[in-house]
């Protein structure tokens, strides 16, 4: 087997799948109402399992079933496949527009983006491991991200089971409301997983540990805009039996809640587990 499929990836196109379904096709893509008071559906929620690996060397087939058709709400469920089965499986829910009591959270504090940009300059200059050379295969991705503490988020420190990063679309475009959904949802799932590691000291890529993402919900409050930056603040409330769970709130610039993500990873160790995986939390 090649290469695995990224997760993100398989998230977002199973989206598209649905929103197909859901509203027709065009020459531009999935055609999806906005929400508006005149009643257009559009995806609200993500509910997935990953059950195998993804092989990039090979086509992914996505298969969508209508599992219900109400007048406010509609659920496809999608599966993905490859010639070694199915590897993902998701509920895709569909809302249209309503009103009703509004609240939201605001965003704990976690600093301007420039200072998170001159905290990463800095770190790579002065890093003597491999961190430098890993975080420039972030790059490669359509998503720029800007992490608010380096040393923590690819480094080897103990650090507290809370992080986060600034992200957006790397390249500038118009893109369709649920697209935008879809472009977030991929962005949702890159370094989620690190979370739980934190207060582990693992370094990325250091092969110490056997890690995936073995489901992903995510929740939207409103349609972002991925040309714009954005914040994702996350924790990890808890780990164990090889099994971290991760959690997050998504928020603009003005600090307007966007999504919330979740999301259990596996962890295993690759070989003996020493005091630092095994401590307590990192305070």
């Amino acid at each position: 087997m090649g290469p695995r499929v990224f997760g993100g990836q398989i998230v977002a196109q199973a989206m598209l799948a649905a929103a197909m379904a859901e509203g027709g096709a065009s020459e531009s893509g999935p055609s999806v109402s906005e929400p508006s008071e005149s009643g257009g559906r559009a995806i609200h929620s993500v509910h997935a399992h990953f059950l195998r690996a993804g092989d990039v060397g090979e086509p992914i087939a996505y298969a969508v079933n209508d599992l219900s058709d109400g007048r406010s709400f509609a659920a496809r469920q999608v599966t993905a496949r490859q010639s070694s089965g199915a590897i993902f499986t998701a509920i895709v829910s569909f809302h249209a527009a309503e009103h009703g009591p509004m609240h939201a959270a605001p965003p704990r504090a976690h600093g301007e983006l420039e200072q998170a940009r001159r905290r990463l300059s800095t770190w790579i200059a002065g890093d003597t491991g491999d961190a430098a050379r890993w975080v420039s295969r972030l790059t490669e991705r359509p998503i720029e991200l800007v992490p608010l503490d380096p040393e923590a988020t690819f480094g080897a420190v103990r650090a507290s089971p809370r992080g986060g990063w600034w992200m957006r679309l790397r390249e500038r475009g118009e893109h369709s409301p649920v697209m935008q959904r879809a472009l977030l949802a991929y962005a949702s799932d890159l370094m989620f997983l690190r979370t739980a590691l934190l207060p582990h000291g693992v370094r990325p890529g250091s092969g110490a540990i056997q890690s995936a993402s073995l489901d992903h919900t995510i929740w939207f409050h409103d349609t972002p805009d991925m040309n714009d930056w954005l914040v994702f603040l996350t924790e990890s409330p808890w780990a164990g039996h090889a099994r971290g769970l991760n959690q997050g709130h998504i928020f603009d610039a003005s600090g307007r809640m966007i999504a919330t993500v979740m999301q259990e990873s596996l962890m295993r160790p690759r070989g003996p587990i020493d005091a630092r995986m095994a401590g307590e939390t990192a305070r």
